[in-house]
């Protein structure tokens, strides 16, 4: 712990030393046993206790395998003694004239009083099997999903396409109406809400009320809008690709992850995986695959694009919505580059330009930053949005040595690919200009989260290299991003933001381990979660870069990295980085999390931060740490890290450089979009997608489940765990269905948290 402690502070620099922990409210203990941390940090609150040995749950490791022997997971959001959650609303609750959508994730409170204001929350997807399990008991309808069912199956196993089928065709119909209901669920929502004198929160229901769903546009004329390059792409009649003649409006928004939120009031809502409803793929003038590429599945719920013809370059883009303007349905800056956006770190300053952060959530995906052309005159003027309709998207290339620099995404940038030598899996897809003329890779056809089986052979506009002499031969025949794309210039820059992940990998953007969230500190520094270090058939990260504690690669568990701007620059094209909080095992060198997600800078600099564990390895088995002779693969033991988790990471005083479990969230969910009001005496968090892996808790079913664990000093000991199977959060009664919803955390003493 003392080296990781050591690597930590490190990291924060100065400013650990510029924060203070003062008037910290007292908590009951939570264990008669504490160590010196626990009684420094007690003044705050007492960690809640995992089902892993940490070196801040005050239990010594020699009485650490008595101490775990047992342990009960909880169905519930387990908090520190002396603090309490409130449902604020839940999945099928009224919004102005739709309903609160599902999985809910980043939320935004914009405060219009000192205790009233706007939560904005965005709706990323939906859960089949708990979706489909209790949508007609939630909404009150029935959906025709057997019959759908049965004709996907008899189309084949990639899918049906619906959208080739006449409007009147019964199945279309009823595709269509499952469809719809997704969408509606998916997107974002604004709610306001009012704060009772006991400390509860109320909801006010008032005329800015409402949902921008998946489908918003089409049907009631909620179009969304458009800045930026792309727009030229958009607004095309024909091309090389799929257009929907809907010119610069756009249906819908969906995939919405994590966001951001503007000193003026306003919120950034990132589209993340949105290549699960739409074709992802472009070709060389930014025109997008045809809807069949992506047919629809029952099997998933994927592809529900299909149906309606969605184009799929105009999805994955970040959102801009005023919660206070009602008639307010979302803006698309296209400047701001199409990938799978989590997060959106926003860094506005008086007399700089404005600089906003974010990162594509994807094997090997990069962080981006979009300066603005112009300055900012006042941070909290509404004008600002305007900001965003003009300036320079550009991606990060780190390097080994903790320098870095910033790769501007357009024309004439150098073709310059990372080599695959160095990324994990060997591999990287690069954008071809000439796809029947493929001779320095293979064509990438599988279609996982990535380019779908092209029904031309030859046609697919990506290539994936293996070895270095495929990057030479690349370089060789393309010189500039310019020399991949086609169109004016103006169409040219639009086509590189809408293929930027592809457009970064050719012009060397470090491929990073999936970024998930991008946070300005009070000094101007960056936070970046990277949640995990694999690569599959996407690629991966940078095996120089991204390593476990000893050296390890690959790494599932994750990372949080301090990057500093050149001079403190916003507009900097250089930066330095430390990586030194590192997720794992305590035992083996982590500070007892797994895969790090949203974070949340308190005004005193501390960190609080939530996890992001694959909701398939929540508290799966690990009998023993040995298989066949040989140690058990890092990525099989992420069941001993329980289900997903809320962290609290102080940057000053004698808990600095620690981790402290502040709660636990309910089975099979994730914990998301932390956020903080003005005073700090609510913590907003959104628990999303309780009962994903087993649907419905029947009859308050559990089992015993064994898992070899460690003590902090590394001794290993079994452990006996009581598992639910599947949940009944929030309503918590036997047979009850689990629905996604948004929580309003505070003391009982209505103290500040903090």
């Amino acid at each position: 712990m003392s080296v990781k402690r050591r690597d930590f502070l490190v990291f924060l620099g100065s400013a650990a030393g510029a924060v203070a922990l003062n008037s910290l409210q007292s908590c009951g203990p939570n264990s008669p046993t504490q160590t010196s941390s626990q009684n420094a940090l007690k003044r705050l609150f007492l960690p809640v206790k995992g089902p892993m040995p940490l070196f801040t749950d005050g239990v010594e490791p020699a009485k650490q395998p008595q101490a775990y022997s047992t342990y009960e997971v909880a169905d519930d959001l387990v908090l520190p003694d002396g603090f309490t959650y409130q449902i604020i609303a839940a999945w099928g609750d009224k919004v102005g004239d739709s309903r609160f959508g599902y999985n809910n994730d980043y939320l935004s409170f914009v405060q219009t009083g000192p205790d009233e204001g706007y939560l904005t929350i965005n709706f990323e997807y939906i859960s089949e099997r708990p979706w489909l399990q209790s949508f007609q008991q939630v909404i009150g309808k029935t959906l025709p999903f057997e019959e759908v069912d049965a004709a996907v199956k008899k189309a084949g196993k990639d899918g049906l396409n619906a959208f080739a089928l006449a409007d009147s065709d019964p199945i279309k119909v009823k595709i269509r109406e499952i469809c719809k209901e997704a969408l509606i669920d998916q997107g974002m929502g604004v709610i306001s809400l009012r704060r009772q004198p006991d400390g509860s929160w109320e909801r006010t229901n008032s005329a800015a009320d409402r949902r921008i769903t998946g489908i918003s546009g089409l049907e009631d004329g909620r179009y969304l809008k458009t800045t930026g390059p792309a727009v030229a792409i958009f607004k095309k009649q024909q091309g090389q690709g799929y257009i929907d003649k809907l010119g610069d409006q756009i249906i819908g928004t969906f995939g919405n992850c994590a966001g951001g939120t503007t000193p003026w009031g306003t919120v950034l809502s990132g589209e993340e995986n949105f290549q699960s409803q739409v074709p992802e793929p472009v070709y060389p003038d930014g025109t997008s695959y045809p809807p069949a590429e992506l047919p629809f599945n029952t099997a998933s719920l994927d592809a529900q694009g299909n149906v309606f013809g969605l184009a799929g370059n105009k999805y994955g883009w970040i959102v801009e919505v005023d919660p206070a303007n009602p008639k307010d349905y979302g803006t698309k800056h296209t400047w701001l580059g199409r990938y799978r956006h989590e997060a959106v770190g926003v860094r506005v300053e008086a007399g700089k330009p404005l600089a906003f952060y974010s990162g594509c959530d994807r094997q090997g995906g990069h962080v981006y930053k979009f300066v603005s052309k112009d300055a900012v005159s006042n941070p909290t003027d509404k004008a600002n949005s305007k900001l965003l309709a003009t300036g320079q998207l550009y991606a990060a290339k780190f390097n080994s040595d903790g320098t870095g620099s910033w790769i501007p995404l357009k024309a004439d940038t150098a073709v310059n690919p990372d080599l695959p030598n160095n990324i994990i899996g060997n591999s990287l897809l690069l954008p071809y200009r000439e796809p029947g003329n493929v001779t320095v890779g293979k064509q990438r056809n599988e279609n996982e989260s990535q380019p779908p089986k092209s029904s031309n052979p030859g046609t697919n506009p990506y290539i994936q290299v293996e070895n270095n002499e495929q990057v030479t031969q690349f370089k060789q025949q393309f010189k500039t991003l310019g020399d991949l794309y086609t169109g004016n210039p103006e169409e040219k820059q639009g086509a590189i933001l809408i293929d930027a992940h592809y457009a970064g990998n050719a012009a060397g953007a470090t491929c990073t381990a999936r970024p998930e969230d991008t946070e300005i500190a009070p000094d101007g520094s960056l936070y970046i979660t990277f949640t995990a270090g694999l690569s599959g058939k996407e690629g991966g990260p940078d095996q120089r870069i991204f390593k476990g504690p000893q050296g390890e690669t690959p790494y599932p568990y994750g990372w949080i990295m301090r990057l500093e701007e050149e001079n403190n620059d916003p507009a900097a094209s250089k930066f330095s980085w430390k990586m030194a909080a590192t997720g794992g095992e305590p035992a083996g060198g982590g500070m007892g999390f797994s895969n790090p997600d949203n974070l949340l800078i308190d005004p005193k600099g501390n960190i609080w931060m939530v996890t992001d564990m694959g909701t398939g390895g929540h508290n799966k088995a690990v009998p023993s740490r040995v298989e066949a002779g040989k140690p058990v693969e890092t990525s099989k033991m992420l069941g001993l890290f329980g289900n997903n988790s809320i962290w609290y990471m102080p940057t000053s005083g004698d808990d600095a450089g620690k981790a402290f479990l502040f709660g636990c969230g309910p089975m099979d969910c994730e914990t998301t979009g932390p956020f903080f009001t003005n005073d700090q005496q609510t913590l907003f968090l959104a628990v999303q997608h309780p009962g994903e892996a087993k649907g419905i808790r029947q009859n308050m079913a559990a089992e015993t489940r064994e898992f070899a664990m460690l003590t902090t000093d590394g001794k290993q000991f079994m452990q006996k765990r009581q598992v639910p199977i599947g949940s009944n959060w929030p309503g918590k009664g036997a047979n009850d269905p689990p629905k996604p919803a948004v929580v309003a955390i505070r003391r009982t003493n209505s103290q500040p948290i903090i």
